[in-house]
């Protein structure tokens, strides 16, 4: 087939080289240097319809949420053209916390208690009813994953009110352990990808402000059987069933001693337990894709896993996630190559004399598979550390609470 692919980060280039290994025919809008350098091809500026016609694609797959809250599938559906994801009323779920909050509440989807304010003024009154620290403040629109604030003291929350406000969703904080649950939807039903989790603060031990993602990880182990049979049953299947939801329904959980709750829905796959999901994979997507295209079409289908974990490492710019700097020439990535990793290109571009520099925060997703999650996670590094560019930054404790479960084990 041939498959246009929406966007230009890693989540793309990750998306973009697993249709290319199924042998399918991959153009990106508007791509980046690393899809490119896979056997893709990039198509410069934002007019995605116009991509779609002159590739003459079979299939598009939307990787951003911008697009997809912006009314990309019901537009490319209008022109009768085959397209993954959410239309925009469903894209509601990410780009409006309130929104999905009530949402949940409405279906009975198990979450955590919250209020939801349209002033800051209501806000710093509604704080007064989570007396309990540390308490979780969250931005009501699109914030690539960087709109939360954890405030540990009575001061943090009153500033996190004030500089993520005015409208704001204000919710007790959950303790337990962190999960990506993401589900391919047809409208009808759904199929489950992998649990995968993400590590989204930029320092070691889960510290420092939040950030897009720094690392995420692929393994069996994260969740069992049974509690990805719940989460499908209390979470996804009853969203899809009210909303007659279509495309990637991705749900934040948390893993509590009552069960999962949702933390937050995105309507798309993540970034970057994309690109670890895509390591892992071993099936034709593009078949499964065109499949959730139709109402009904996943009925009987299911992906098929490597039994090898799989790590991604971000490798961020210097600034990040505050300021990054832009740039900055990357060397050693055939060298990382070389190990058998693959190299995903988020924040990238072609430069002077064709050099490959720095152009966002997040700039590399460093991925490799072993055997088991310690040898996975040996590999990744190993590739990281033949890479060089001036200011890079990355996490030294990506998948470290997986290796903890292979050691209980």
């Amino acid at each position: 087939m041939k498959i246009l692919v929406i966007g230009g980060g890693g989540r793309e280039h990750a998306i973009a080289w697993r249709l290319l290994a199924n042998g399918h025919t991959v153009f990106a809008c508007p791509g980046n240097p690393g899809i490119t350098a896979h056997g893709g091809t990039s198509i410069p500026g934002g007019d995605f319809l116009a991509a779609a016609r002159q590739a003459d694609v079979d299939l598009t797959v939307v990787g951003p949420e911008a697009p997809l809250v912006a009314g990309v599938v019901d537009q490319f559906r209008a022109e009768g053209l085959q397209i993954v994801g959410p239309t925009a009323a469903n894209a509601q779920l990410e780009a409006s916390k309130m929104y999905s909050k009530q949402f949940m509440v409405d279906t009975g989807i198990p979450t955590a208690r919250f209020a939801r304010v349209e002033t800051v003024e209501d806000g710093l009154r509604a704080l007064e009813g989570f007396p309990e620290l540390p308490v979780v403040i969250k931005a009501d629109g699109l914030a690539a994953g960087k709109g939360v604030i954890i405030a540990h003291t009575a001061e943090e929350a009153r500033e996190a009110v004030r500089t993520l406000g005015p409208r704001l969703v204000i919710e007790e904080f959950l303790i337990g352990e962190e999960v990506s649950f993401i589900a391919l939807c047809d409208g009808k039903s759904a199929v489950a990808l992998e649990p995968t989790q993400d590590h989204k603060t930029i320092f070691d031990g889960d510290t420092g402000p939040n950030t897009g993602g720094m690392g995420s990880y692929c393994d069996g182990r994260i969740l069992t059987a049974e509690q990805g049979a719940d989460v499908m049953r209390t979470v996804i299947e009853p969203a899809v069933a009210r909303l007659g939801f279509s495309g990637f329904l991705y749900a934040g959980l948390m893993m509590t001693a009552a069960g999962p709750k949702v933390l937050e829905f995105n309507v798309r796959l993540g970034d970057p337990e994309t690109q670890a999901l895509m390591h892992r994979m071993d099936c034709d997507f593009g078949e499964i894709l065109l499949a959730a295209a139709e109402p009904g079409g996943l009925a009987g289908k299911s992906f098929d896993w490597k039994t090898e974990p799989s790590v991604c490492v971000v490798m961020s710019a210097a600034g990040y996630p505050a300021t990054p700097r832009a740039g900055d020439r990357i060397t050693g990535l055939e060298d990382a190559a070389a190990t058998g990793a693959v190299v995903f290109q988020a924040g990238t571009k072609l430069g002077a004399g064709n050099d490959l520099v720095t152009a966002g925060g997040r700039v590399l997703g460093v991925t490799a598979s072993g055997t088991d999650l310690p040898e996975a996670i040996a590999r990744t590094y190993d590739a990281v550390g033949k890479i060089a560019f001036d200011g890079a930054h990355y996490r030294r404790d990506i998948a470290a609470k997986g290796l903890k479960r292979w050691q209980q084990a």
